[in-house]
């Protein structure tokens, strides 16, 4: 009785997955036809300083400038640990193999980007408001 009991719950949370992976897979196809600015921050399980601070820098720049852009979701920050097994397909298409920074326009579905990792590196963690300046001004130039 315990091991049909069991099956009927397991069954049950799969199905009940199922139904909310289908409402968050509309949620992600209607957000990806919108017109956007996405900054990606591109991190392993392990993170330097510097690592930390890109990620840290960058958000707070973008929460700080972009705050009702960002409740729209014509600006995304999305922070994205390559080593998990489902962020494997965005690490390819973006060729990321180690911490990164990329900001990507989405018009009329097409998508052009600027990977920004050497400007985060040189200075996230050493000048950070220069770094946070540039990223303000990197996601306001292509918000126009």
């Amino acid at each position: 009785m315990k091991k049909v009991m069991l099956m009927m719950a397991m069954c049950l949370g799969m199905f009940a997955c199922g139904n909310s992976n289908a409402k968050g897979n509309k949620a992600a196809e209607e957000q990806s036809q919108k017109d956007r600015v996405e900054v990606l921050y591109f991190h392993g399980k392990q993170r330097c300083a510097t690592c930390v601070a890109i990620e840290k820098n960058a958000k707070e720049a973008v929460e700080a400038q972009f705050a009702g852009e960002l409740k729209n979701g014509t600006v995304v920050f999305r922070s994205i640990d390559i080593s998990k097994a489902e962020n494997e397909k965005i690490a390819e298409k973006y060729e990321v193999t180690w911490s990164s920074l990329f900001v990507c326009k989405w018009k009329d579905g097409k998508e052009t980007f600027e990977n920004l990792t050497e400007y985060a590196f040189a200075n996230a963690r050493t000048a950070p408001d220069t770094f946070k300046s540039g990223v303000i001004e990197k996601v306001g130039a292509l918000m126009k």
